[in-house]
């Protein structure tokens, strides 16, 4: 009997193919039959082939790292335009990720001084709070490049929960300097003067608790303090700059803003219109 890879060859042998002038031209003529390996499923990423390499990443690097050091291997191969690469699983979720961060980070200040404008009836005491944001990040920052710890989603999530937890020395002060001030009708520098005297010992003790809280985190070994690390990194750098900062920066700044205010502030008007305040 015949291998079948021989009966396959006499077959093509009398297949033709009709070109533009009507001439049948045999199938052997430019194919030929051969047994090989061939896989036997073809992974497809869209409608395209494609074959996944994995990586893994050494200890200490990053995964931003990883991903630049390939995108520069594969421009330093010259791999043909037909022939492209992408990343999938967690270093697409990465770059997905690194793309929105501003865009997160940007949407929730906009919240919270939405939900601070609409609390305080004002447009520029909002202000005054987020104005504690700068140094908390600066602080976050700093704390990663001190400890040499990567950027990560974890530490996009310890950012975010430093605007909440921040905001807190200044909406102590704020809101009873607001408070005194049209209470007592005094001025707005005897009034945050008295909010930072009688507002220091909570504002020292919410912080304690939030610093401590987090010291855990940074101090923790074992399966999963690599990934947890940088969370409690970003939060004990941030509190630690922000409160130094912002007990001498948020009175200026409210002082600033009463002024503005007060330079701005139309003359009275008939019942119903507002002030800028």
């Amino acid at each position: 009997m015949a291998p079948a890879y021989t009966q396959d060859a006499s077959a093509l042998k009398q297949m033709f193919l009709i070109n533009s002038s009507g001439q049948p031209i045999p199938l052997s003529s430019f194919a030929h039959w051969q047994p090989t390996n061939a896989p036997l499923s073809v992974n497809h990423e869209g409608l395209s082939a494609s074959s996944t390499i994995s990586f893994n990443l050494p200890d200490g690097v990053a995964l931003s790292t990883a991903s630049d050091a390939i995108e520069r291997a594969m421009t330093r191969l010259g791999v043909p335009a037909d022939v492209r690469g992408s990343f999938a699983g967690t270093a697409k979720a990465f770059q997905q990720t690194q793309h929105s961060q501003l865009i997160l980070i940007l949407a929730a200040i906009a919240t919270v001084y939405i939900v601070l404008g609409v609390l305080y009836e004002s447009y520029i005491h909002p202000l005054t709070i987020l104005s504690t944001l700068p140094s908390a990040g600066i602080g976050a920052l700093l704390a990663l490049e001190l400890f040499n710890a990567p950027f990560s989603l974890i530490a996009l999530i310890g950012i975010l929960l430093l605007i909440g937890i921040v905001k807190k020395n200044a909406i102590m002060m704020v809101d009873f300097a607001l408070t005194t001030q049209r209470q007592s009708g005094i001025s707005a520098f005897d009034a945050i003067f008295q909010a930072c005297q009688l507002r220091f010992r909570p504002i020292i003790m919410t912080t304690l608790a939030a610093l401590f809280g987090a010291l855990p985190l940074v101090l923790s070994s074992g399966d999963g303090a690599d990934m947890r690390q940088p969370l409690g990194i970003t939060i004990v750098g941030g509190l630690v700059v922000s409160q130094l900062m912002t007990l001498y920066t948020t009175p200026v700044i409210y002082l600033f803003f009463d002024k503005l205010r007060l330079k701005f502030r139309p003359d009275p008007g008939p019942v119903g219109v507002r002030s800028l305040e």
